[in-house]
């Protein structure tokens, strides 16, 4: 069953980036299928694949769906045992593969693995996006394996062991596929930014594992769609980790934890201000009151999972007892092996 594993490419006028990197995809993956989800682009990234590389499959979604809706779409054309869910902006490896269909075959119970992730822009350092793995603390703020809010750890190999952790990088996200059909895939409530967090989530909720598995290396561009420093990230960011907590959370849990994060939350508003950065405070305000006037949508959300136990954060694997964000500012930790 190792060959059967498909890499699946989302793509939004992405032309410049598949120039960039789909050659290298298809050469590192061979003899595996490759697929491109197609989000509507406007470019002519479509005619660019057809004609340069006629033995990727096309899959045209018709309008924009955002991440979460574009790949729930073309899963549905996808049939082999596992998939990889992978950016337009990631540089594969010889091999890459290999280890992370070696990995689900050895871990019957393993929904979701990815590989160690690295920055390409600066290749020594792990990348923001999942690093080798990605945790979650008790207020539900994630880090990583590698990355703690926004410092970056250079990979010396402090993080090559294969462990389980709570949640996979979306920019390249290897998923058993019926499972991924399974829980219907990434909810597209919350478009772009944490709905692989979400879905990893539900997998553990549903019994399931998620892993790292550091054998196998990609590098990635990041902020290709939206940058680090754009305050529309920072709205996503903020509006979609309260989403994904009163989603997955019991629910007297989940409101507390909801007023503490409106402190918190708060809290990072003022620091954004007081660094000259008042859009990003702005965003924070309009995650919040997004937040609220979906919150009812968010509890009907619920009613699909609730075959699911909701417990605790500290019932998974991959959460930190404790606030992160308070040791990385207060206690001057910056790295994850600080925590762990």
């Amino acid at each position: 069953m190792k060959d059967s594993i498909a890499v699946a490419v989302l793509n939004w006028n992405g032309k410049t980036l598949l120039e960039r990197y789909l050659p290298g995809v298809i050469t590192h993956s061979k003899p595996h299928p490759i697929y491109v989800i197609d989000n509507n682009s406007s470019d002519d990234s479509v005619s660019y694949i057809t004609t340069n590389f006629p033995e990727v499959t096309v899959i045209q979604t018709g309008e924009n769906l955002g991440y979460a809706g574009g790949y729930n779409v073309g899963m549905k054309s996808i049939n082999e045992r596992y998939t990889v869910l992978l950016n337009s902006d990631v540089r594969t490896t010889p091999g890459w593969l290999n280890p992370i269909a070696d990995h689900f075959e050895e871990h019957p119970n393993c929904a979701a693995v990815q590989p160690k992730i690295l920055w390409d822009r600066s290749p020594e350092k792990f990348e923001y996006a999942g690093a080798s793995g990605g945790f979650m603390d008790s207020y539900g703020y994630p880090f990583c394996r590698g990355r703690v809010l926004h410092e970056l750890e250079n990979d010396i190999g402090q993080y090559n062991d294969p462990r389980q952790v709570f949640w996979a990088t979306g920019a390249c996200l290897a998923v058993r596929t019926e499972v991924f059909k399974e829980l219907k895939g990434l909810d597209p409530i919350l478009f772009a930014h944490m709905e692989e967090i979400d879905l990893c989530w539900r997998m553990q909720r549903a019994g399931y594992e998620v892993w790292v598995q550091p054998e196998s290396k990609v590098f990635h561009l990041g902020g290709a769609t939206l940058n680090a420093d754009s305050p529309q990230k920072t709205y996503l960011n903020f509006r979609n980790n309260l989403i994904i907590l009163v989603k997955n959370l019991p629910h007297f849990h989940a409101v507390g934890l909801v007023f503490l994060r409106l402190i918190l939350d708060g809290l990072a508003g003022i620091k954004f201000a007081v660094e000259g950065k008042p859009k990003h405070t702005l965003a924070i305000l309009k995650a919040h009151f997004a937040f609220y006037s979906m919150f009812t949508k968010v509890q009907r959300s619920r009613a699909g999972t609730t075959k699911f136990d909701f417990r605790g954060l500290q019932s998974f694997t991959g959460t930190y007892k404790g606030s992160m964000v308070w040791q990385f500012y207060v206690k001057g930790k910056k790295k994850f092996t600080d925590f762990y």
